[in-house]
């Protein structure tokens, strides 16, 4: 595929279309399309196409695309796949501008199916023919009303402002995600299927959307990301155009990617590198349908949030408390409110009410709902505060309705994002009420988990917002050793010469050799065998720790060569490193690793045997600054080991971000090096030594 978006304008606002297996026959596909058409008012030519009628209505057909005008801007095909390939070539023939293909049965369905997938593309291509599909849902552009679906659609709302684009890999995906967001009362600006992407593909309709004026937002739906560089560079631009884009994508449970020899490669997967550059791109990268649905909502409404912490309301002790658990889990930041909000709210608060957040009015607001309204202005005022989540139990009727009247004017006015939510699941609530909640364009929810779970989508969007900087250069690396996954001891060189701090040692060919080192590093030392083919040299027995004297040396080298031996009969070694023994510290593993598609990552986190077994580790972009990587520590599970845990004194983390900082400008600087690792880094309180260290160089070129 191109590294630049085609245009799909001619595609998603035709002048012409062409509808190929049109039908008066009700609940067939042609029928589908051509009801839609008429519905949505197309005022534009239409053609119709059939073998069967030579009239549909007061519509006259043709029997062949061969038949129709050139130029065509748009040709629906509502055929079997089987005929789609000659229909394709003929709309070639007509210089039509774009074609939709329904018709499943290609490239998911096995080898002869892919093979028709490609022949249609390069058909579709090589004919400058844009081509949706196949196996999709079509297309539905709101704003000009122009349905190209065979989905069953009414008259569409009239767009007041920017609506919604959709795009979704899978037309199941792109329904359900128009049908939540219009239940919500949202406008939707465009919906696109883009199926099996034999030719247009998500990027080309984000492309659309970025710079189309009806649209505000962009949801997505994707299960693959084809050309991960065009869509880093379009997310960019929708930010700078100040439009959210929030991104649902399987695949996070996925088994990660083998790749290379490394701890890094297994725990940079695919997933994890997508989402590590997109959320630097502050694209919001979800988790569950709810999110993508929730989130869009919000961040329509309010698409440049703050980046402080949230404010949360309710009428609840018990749910005050629970706030706190959930606030925790879903990274959503409490700030502590100021003394002038809380002498504000103490002068409307019952006496028993504690003015703090989380805020419960308690039962106050039963007999004063006035309560509700300037409690969540007082909040909404508060400089600390970036939003603001109200959550209550509704009550009756009349109670439902003094609650929105009291709440909806404040935060109907408010600038800050805020949500309401009336707590009860499916409870039914006053249909007065809720016409009343939704007309005001507030967001509105029954679950305080998922309001929660948004806001902190929009806290951590208004953070990504926050801390856009421009990436420095990436300083010249130093010669590199051979290609090829190189031994430990090279390895340990090239990074000594990056400023990496590494033990004392000497590599020995013999055993003559190695005694002679460890006489001058001075025991006690450690002995490890060195062969490319060998990584993992504990796996096989190829180290040994504490070697106190000549005699301990040459039994431990005589163990390693048996132990290899045994273990990987296929390798030869180079030799042994002997190393002087490091001091006692907690062992991380810090490592650079570039990707096929995405731009190189650097991974942190704590190494040693925990590598694989926890995996409690934080992906960034190589470029991230020794800031952020102290930010990332911070943030692992296991951070409480680098502060000081029991006996064990509290780490440095300065030099450690340094030594991944040096990764990743290595990585960077030098398009040969694949992959780079250190693992194990012994962190302490006197600095840090690179205890073993792994490198992956490729061929120049």
């Amino acid at each position: 595929m191109t590294t630049e978006p085609a245009s799909v304008a001619r595609l998603l606002t035709p002048r012409s279309i062409a509808l190929v297996g049109a039908s008066p026959e009700p609940g067939s596909l042609g029928n589908a399309v051509l009801n839609n058409l008429t519905c949505f008012g197309f005022a534009g030519t239409l053609h119709l196409v059939s073998r069967s009628h030579k009239e549909i209505g007061d519509r006259a057909c043709v029997g062949r695309i061969d038949d129709l005008p050139e130029g065509v801007d748009v040709v629906v095909l509502l055929i079997p796949a089987a005929a789609t390939p000659d229909a394709i070539a003929a709309c070639v023939r007509r210089k039509a501008g774009a074609a939709v293909v329904f018709a499943s049965g290609f490239g998911e369905a096995g080898a002869e199916g892919k093979e028709m997938q490609l022949r249609l593309a390069e058909t579709a291509r090589a004919g400058k023919l844009a081509l949706l599909g196949p196996n999709c849902l079509g297309a539905v552009n709101y704003a000009a009303g122009i349905p190209l679906t065979f989905e069953m659609l009414s008259e569409p709302p009239k767009l007041s402002g920017p609506g919604i684009g959709v795009i979704a890999q899978s037309g199941a995906m792109a329904g359900t995600i128009r049908y939540a967001l219009t239940g919500k009362g949202l406008p939707v600006s465009c919906v696109v299927s883009t199926g099996n992407e034999a030719d247009l593909g998500a990027e080309d309709f984000l492309a659309h959307l970025v710079d189309d004026n009806s649209t505000g937002a962009v949801a997505l739906f994707l299960e693959q990301i084809r050309r991960p560089r065009l869509f880093v560079r379009l997310v960019a631009r929708a930010r700078e155009k100040g439009k959210p884009v929030i991104l649902l994508h399987p695949g996070r449970s996925a088994a990660a990617r083998e790749a290379a020899q490394s701890h890094t490669g297994a725990l940079a997967g695919n997933y994890e590198v997508m989402r590590t550059w997109l959320q630097r791109e502050a694209v919001v990268v979800v988790d569950t349908l709810d999110e993508l649905f929730d989130s869009t909502a919000l961040l329509h409404r309010y698409p440049r949030p703050s980046a402080r912490g949230a404010a949360v309301l309710t009428n609840s002790g018990a749910f005050r408390g629970l706030t706190l658990d959930f606030a925790e889990d879903f990274d959503l930041p409490l700030p502590e409110i100021a003394e002038a909000t809380k002498r504000a709210l103490a002068s409307v608060l019952p006496p028993l009410a504690v003015p703090d957040n989380p805020l419960d009015v308690t039962t106050g607001g039963m007999t004063n709902p006035d309560l509700f309204g300037a409690a969540a202005k007082a909040l909404l005022d508060d400089p600390a505060v970036g939003s603001l989540i109200v959550s209550v139990i509704g009550g009756g009727p009349r109670q439902q309705m003094d609650k929105a009247r009291s709440l909806i004017p404040v935060l109907q006015a408010a600038a800050k994002p805020v949500s309401l939510v009336y707590m009860g699941d499916e409870s039914p609530l006053d249909p007065e009420c809720v016409a009343f909640i939704r007309q005001s364009g507030v967001p509105f929810l029954r679950s305080p988990d998922r309001a929660l779970r948004a806001m902190a989508r929009a806290v951590a969007f208004g953070q990504a917002l926050a801390s856009r900087r421009v990436s420095a250069a990436p300083a010249r690396a130093p010669a590199r050793p051979a290609p090829g996954i190189v031994t430990e001891y090279r390895a340990k060189e090239f990074l000594a010469a990056c400023g990496v701090p590494v033990p004392p040692s000497a590599f020995a060919r013999t055993l003559a050799e190695a005694r002679s080192a460890a006489a001058r590093l001075d025991y006690p030392v450690v002995l490890k065998a060195q062969a490319a083919a060998l990584p993992h040299k504990s796996d096989a027995g190829g180290v040994v720790a504490g070697i106190d004297d000549e005699t301990a040396l040459t039994a431990a080298w005589q163990k390693i060569e048996s132990a290899v031996r045994n273990a990987r009969p296929d390798v030869t070694l180079d030799g042994m490193l002997v190393e002087a023994m490091a001091a006692p510290g907690l062992e991380l593993i810090l490592g650079a690793r570039r990707d096929d598609e995405w731009e190189p990552v650097l991974v942190v986190g704590l190494g040693g045997v925990w590598a694989e077994a926890l995996a409690d580790v934080r992906l960034l972009p190589a470029d991230a600054s020794e800031t952020e990587i102290v930010a990332a520590l911070k943030g692992l599970k296991g951070a409480s080991l680098l502060s000081g845990f029991r006996n064990l004194p509290p780490v440095d983390l300065a030099p450690i971000a340094r030594v991944a900082a040096t990764l990743g400008g290595l990585i960077r600087a030098a398009p040969d090096i694949a992959e780079i690792e250190i693992n194990p880094l012994r962190a302490n309180a006197d600095g840090v030594v690179a205890l073993d260290a792994l490198m992956v160089v490729t061929p120049a070129g």
